[in-house]
């Protein structure tokens, strides 16, 4: 069996260290995502997304103790992948005990191994015990214990997610508000706070600028028109020169005021339109949305 252009993204790690969130970040990278997946099952499922999709495909796969299986199964299949043409790269993440109880306090959420009778401090303890083959295995460890939800997120999709292509230049479209500060790392920055605001509508003030309400409102002002079509031809002239630089992605951020309707429009205008020019990997990130 030859996977093509297939990969395969194995997230695992400790219960509350963010797993859930890294895997619906894979999910709005258009991955293939399970979740909860015994290691056990874990070459019938590869095999049957890849027999229906011989071209190729992008798998993540939730694995953990919550899958009660032996998971140090996990090596030995990472090996036999290659027999499929298929690279199985293992994230794991990890968080500090402190971290994790105040999490835990916080939701109120049972943890996995609490059926066996234990305390959650020692449930945590035996989690680390049994993950921690998988730990010395990973391609990667990300330690969320200092890390919201946002920052996860954009962790996950410029360290792993587009950094881990096939070396080709990938793009990450960003969306932020002034009133929070300009995102460090984008490497462009434009200011959308010109532009007319969706936000003094009362009907627009409650949506986003993913909506077609915004989109349909912003795409009648002449203003937004002209601002779209010249950033399009700066970054068409531009972003074709960084393919031979040594960096993986390049960030370019959009700013408005509230971080709601006009940046987000124009990341996901722009996200779209480096897709339709065949740029191989994009992604967009809303820092006041995500």
């Amino acid at each position: 069996m030859n996977a093509g252009g297939s990969a395969l993204v194995i997230v695992s790690g400790l219960s509350g260290s963010g797993k859930s969130v890294a895997l619906k970040t894979f999910e709005d990278l258009d991955y293939y995502c399970t979740d909860n997946l015994p290691v056990d099952l874990l070459p019938d499922f590869v095999r049957s997304r890849l027999r229906d999709n011989p071209h190729g495909e992008r798998l993540a796969v939730g694995i953990d103790v919550r899958g009660r299986s032996d998971l140090s199964q996990l090596a030995q299949w990472r090996e036999r992948a290659q027999q499929y043409g298929i690279q199985a790269h293992l994230l794991f993440f990890d968080a500090s005990d402190e971290a994790l109880l105040k999490r835990y306090a916080d939701t109120r959420r049972r943890h996995p191994l609490s059926h066996q009778g234990l305390s959650l401090p020692e449930a945590i303890a035996r989690e680390r015990e049994l993950t921690e083959p998988l730990r010395q295995q990973a391609d990667a460890v990300i330690d969320t214990s200092a890390l919201n939800v946002h920052q996860l997120r954009r962790r996950v999709i410029t360290e792993f997610a587009l950094s881990h292509g096939d070396g080709k230049l990938s793009l990450l479209f960003e969306s932020f508000a002034y009133k929070r500060g300009v995102p460090a790392e984008a490497d462009f920055v434009f200011d959308a706070r010109v532009l007319p605001n969706p936000h003094w509508e009362p009907e627009l003030r409650p949506l986003t600028g993913r909506d077609a309400g915004v989109r349909d409102y912003l795409e009648q002002q002449p203003d937004v028109v002209r601002y779209v079509g010249q950033i399009t031809d700066l970054l068409d002239t531009w972003l074709p020169r960084l393919r031979h630089d040594t960096r993986s992605y390049v960030t370019v951020a959009f700013g408005c005021t509230g971080g709601k309707h006009r940046s987000v429009y124009l990341a996901e205008r722009m996200a779209r339109h480096a897709r339709e020019q065949g740029w191989p990997e994009v992604a967009t990130f809303h820092r006041e949305l995500d």
